[in-house]
């Protein structure tokens, strides 16, 4: 698996890219609930080995195809501002969107999209994608657990799950030096969708 640093945020909704899968008749669309504060993109990253560092992006939309029937038929899309990290350290997050590490005045956002999503248990997957940031576009693995699907409260369908990946900085070009135990960063996500169709 490769890391990735404090440098995902996402923009506005990037629609799941229109695949022969999504013609099966027991394929769901979602839209992630970021509205609602139901999905989150943060990370980790070791503090000089002593301890975690932890952060989030604040601004991302996305949405997701997922197919009950053939997960394999399933995607994801999703894009985010690099602006909006937050670590919960002014000074710090300033520092994380500068140059030295998301240089998020020419790289305002980063993009991901699924290649591939094959089951490994029950409930349990690998997503393989295309990750862009800061220009480079690096394949990543994501270990996907489903967390659960049903009808909510108002009267809609939600699907949730969460993913887990890690990637080196230096894979995007980040080579500010925070010491040999902080060279790759662990990319935590939390994702409730509400269906579309």
């Amino acid at each position: 698996m490769k890391t990735l640093i404090g440098a995902f945020a996402l923009a506005l909704v990037a629609p799941v890219a229109a695949t022969e899968h999504e013609a099966s008749a027991t394929a769901e669309h979602y839209k992630i609930d970021t509205r609602g504060a139901h999905a989150f993109v943060q990370f980790r990253i070791p503090h000089l080995g002593f301890s975690w560092l932890y952060g989030r992006f604040n601004d991302f939309e996305g949405a997701f195809t997922f197919d009950p029937a053939e997960p394999r038929n399933s995607s994801v899309e999703v894009t985010i501002r690099t602006a909006s990290i937050d670590s919960n350290h002014e000074r710090r997050d300033n520092h994380l969107r500068g140059e030295d590490f998301l240089d998020t005045d020419t790289h305002p956002e980063a993009h991901f999209r699924s290649t591939s999503f094959e089951p490994t248990a029950d409930g349990a997957f690998l997503m393989r994608g295309e990750l862009t940031l800061l220009g480079r576009t690096r394949a990543i693995e994501i270990e996907v657990e489903q967390v659960g699907a049903g009808e909510d409260p108002w009267g809609g369908y939600r699907r949730g799950f969460h993913g887990r990946t890690s990637f080196s900085l230096s894979d995007f070009g980040i080579d500010y030096d925070l010491g040999p135990e902080s060279r790759v960063v662990e990319i935590l996500l939390d994702v409730e969708g509400i269906r579309q169709d």
